[in-house]
C-alpha cells in the first residue's frame, strides 16, 4: 500500500486501486464521500499484460510479462499520485501467486516502485469481487450467484444483501485454457468436447458448493463480471436495434449466450479479430471464456445472466472503506467478516472456545491498560492481537509440547479471508512466538516479517499474549481482574481472584502468579522492564 500526502479538499477523499490480474492488469481511482458512505469513479484504465504467458516449463512469470507489467504499474502509480490519492491498494491474483517467481516479482515492484501488493488467495479474491459487485447492485431479498471468468481462475461466489454464503475459486481461466487447449484454432469438434469435459469436471466442486448453499425454492439471479461477460454482453449488444448506452446492467439469455459462443467457435482467429465490439486481445482468449460461461450456465441451471462492470476493483475500493469506518448500515456486516472468520477457523481445529476468549479478553485489557508500557501500538495491532489469542493453542491437536510452532504452520496455511497477506503472517506470527523462544534471525516465521515496524509489532503483541496465555491455567476461570501498574523499571501486576462461594476460602492465585513471574526474563530482554506480580 503507497501512502501520500492527501490533496482532496475537506470532506471527500481518493484512493486508488490496481489489480493485478493474469491477462489484465486494471487501474481505478475513486473519490470517497464520507458523508454519503459512497464513492464515485474518477478514473479507470485496463492494460493487456498478459501475465498469464508464463514459461512452459518452468512456470515462472516471463521476463517480457514482467516487463510489459512493470510498464504499466509505474505509469498506473503516477498517475494515480497525480490524481491525489491518498493511498494506493494493490491485489495481485492467480498468474502472481502460482508463479515461483511471483514473490521475487512482488519484492521488486515493491523496492524499484513503492508498490506494496497484496497477494490475494481464491477466496480472498471471490469476497473482494463480492464487494465490488454488492457496491454497484442492489441485491434485494433475492440471493445473487456471481461468476467472474479471469485470465487463470474463475470466481462463483452465492451471496446475498447481508452475506457471501459461498466463496469458491476454481484453477479454470481464459488466458490458462487458451495456452493449454488452443493450439488449433479453430477448435476441431473433438478438442471442443475434450475441452467442454475438462471445465465442466474443474467446475463441479464449486457448483456441488453453491447448490448446497441454496435454500429450497431459491432462484439466483446470475451476475457476470469482469472481460468475458462484458465481451459477449458488447457483441450481443452491438446486434440489437437500440444498443445500450452502458452494459452495466445488461441481460443476456442462456439462449443467446449459447447462440454467441457457438459463431465464436466457428470462426477464424482473422474474423475474430475483425468483430468491432471487442478489442483484438480480448478476441484472442474469448472462446474459452465463452465456453467457461456457457457451461456453468448449464451446470447451475440459470437462464440469463446479467453484467456487472464491478468486479476486484471496485471491491478493493470498498474493502478500504470498510477498514476505515466509512461505509454505512448496508455493509456494515462485512465489517465482520474477519471476526467470523477467526472463529471459524478456531472451531475448525478445535480449539476451546471459551478458553480463547479469556485469552482473548485478558490479552486486550493488557493492550489497554500497557499501551506505552509494554507497547507503542497505535491500533492496527489491537485486532491482530484479538485473532492470534483466538487460535494460539490450535497447534495442540498435533503435538503439546511444540503446539506454538504447529500454531504458527495451522494459522499461516489456513483461510483467514478480510486480512492481508502480511497480516495473516502477523497473526500467525504472534501466535508463533507466545511461548518459549523469543523470535530469531533463522526463523521462517520471523523471515516473512519482512518490515521493520511489523516486527516490532509482532514482537510487542506476542509478548502480550504471552501474559495473557499465563494468566489461563485452568480450565475454569480463576481471575477476576487484574491491575498493570507503572512503577520506576518495573512493571506490576496485581491479580484480583473471583469471588468464592459463601463459606468456600479465597482462590488461591499462586499458580498464576508462579506462572506470570516465569515471563520476567522475557519481558526484561523485550522492554527492559522488571516484572513484579505481588501477592496483594
Amino acid at each position: 500500500m503507497v501512502q501520500v500526502p492527501n490533496l482532496q479538499p475537506a470532506g471527500r477523499r481518493r484512493v486508488a486501486a490496481i489489480d493485478i490480474g493474469t491477462n489484465s492488469i486494471h487501474l481505478l481511482v475513486a473519490e470517497v464521500d464520507p458523508k454519503l458512505c459512497s464513492f464515485s469513479v474518477v478514473l479507470a484504465e485496463k492494460a493487456t499484460t498478459r501475465l498469464g504467458d508464463r514459461d512452459p516449463h518452468s512456470g515462472d512469470l516471463s521476463a517480457e510479462a514482467i516487463e510489459r507489467a512493470f510498464r504499466t504499474l509505474r505509469h498506473d502509480r503516477d498517475l494515480a499520485l497525480s490524481h491525489g490519492v491518498e493511498q494506493i491498494v494493490t491485489a495481485a491474483t492467480s498468474a502472481v501467486r502460482e508463479a515461483p517467481n511471483g514473490r521475487d516479482f512482488l519484492v521488486a515492484l515493491q523496492e524499484q516502485l513503492g508498490l506494496d501488493v497484496d497477494l490475494v488467495s481464491g477466496p480472498e479474491e471471490a469476497r473482494l469481487i463480492y464487494l465490488g459487485v454488492l457496491s454497484g447492485m442492489a441485491f434485494g431479498d433475492q440471493p445473487h450467484l456471481i461468476i467472474d471468468i479471469g485470465g487463470g481462475s474463475t470466481e462463483l461466489v452465492l451471496a446475498d444483501g447481508r452475506d457471501a454464503r459461498c466463496l469458491s475459486s476454481t484453477r479454470i481461466g481464459a488466458v490458462r485454457l487458451q495456452r493449454e487447449f488452443c493450439q488449433q484454432d479453430p477448435l476441431p469438434a473433438d478438442r471442443r468436447g475434450f475441452l467442454q469435459a475438462y471445465i465442466q469436471g474443474a467446475l463441479d466442486p464449486a457448483v456441488a458448493e453453491v447448490k448446497a448453499a441454496l435454500r429450497p425454492g431459491e432462484q439466483p439471479l446470475m451476475v457476470g463480471t469482469s472481460g468475458t461477460a462484458m465481451a459477449l454482453a458488447a457483441l450481443a449488444a452491438a446486434e440489437d436495434p437500440k444498443p445500450p448506452l452502458k452494459l452495466h446492467g445488461y441481460r443476456l439469455s442462456r439462449e443467446r449466450i449459447d447462440q454467441l459462443t457457438a459463431r465464436l467457435l466457428a470462426m477464424t482467429p482473422e474474423q475474430r479479430r475483425a468483430l468491432s465490439a471487442i478489442n483484438e486481445r480480448r478476441s484472442e482468449i474469448i472462446v474459452p471464456g465463452a465456453l467457461i460461461l456457457q457451461t456453468a450456465m448449464a451446470m447451475l441451471q440459470v437462464r440469463e445472466l446479467v453484467v456487472c462492470d464491478r468486479a476486484l476493483r471496485e471491491g478493493l475500493i470498498v474493502d478500504w472503506m470498510l477498514r476505515n469506518g466509512l461505509l454505512d448500515d448496508r455493509f456494515a456486516f462485512q465489517s465482520t467478516i474477519r471476526e467470523r472468520t477467526v472463529l471459524h477457523l478456531a472451531q475448525s481445529f478445535g480449539v476451546d472456545p471459551s478458553r480463547a476468549d479469556r485469552v482473548a479478553a485478558h490479552a486486550l485489557s493488557l493492550y489497554d491498560q500497557s499501551r506505552g508500557l509494554l507497547h507503542t501500538d497505535d491500533g492496527p495491532g489491537r485486532e491482530l492481537l484479538w485473532a492470534a489469542a483466538q487460535l494460539h493453542t490450535c497447534g495442540k491437536s498435533i503435538n503439546i509440547s511444540a503446539y506454538h510452532k504447529h500454531s504458527w504452520y495451522l494459522i499461516r496455511h489456513g483461510e483467514l479471508l478480510g486480512y492481508t497477506e502480511l497480516e495473516h503472517l502477523m497473526v500467525a506470527a504472534i501466535g508463533r512466538y507466545h511461548r518459549r523462544s523469543l523470535p530469531k534471525k533463522r526463523h521462517e516465521s520471523w523471515q516473512l516479517i519482512e518490515g521493520r515496524e511489523q516486527r516490532r509489532t509482532v514482537s510487542s503483541m506476542a509478548l502480550l499474549l504471552r501474559l495473557a496465555a499465563a494468566l489461563d491455567r485452568r480450565p475454569a476461570p480463576v481471575i477476576a481482574a487484574f491491575q498493570v501498574q507503572r512503577q520506576e523499571g518495573a512493571v506490576g501486576i496485581v491479580l484480583e481472584p473471583v469471588a468464592a462461594p459463601p463459606g468456600q476460602p479465597q482462590v488461591d492465585l499462586s499458580l498464576e502468579r508462579w506462572s506470570l513471574q516465569a515471563c520476567a526474563a522475557v519481558v526484561r530482554e523485550a522492554c527492559g522492564l522488571e516484572l513484579r506480580v505481588p501477592e496483594h
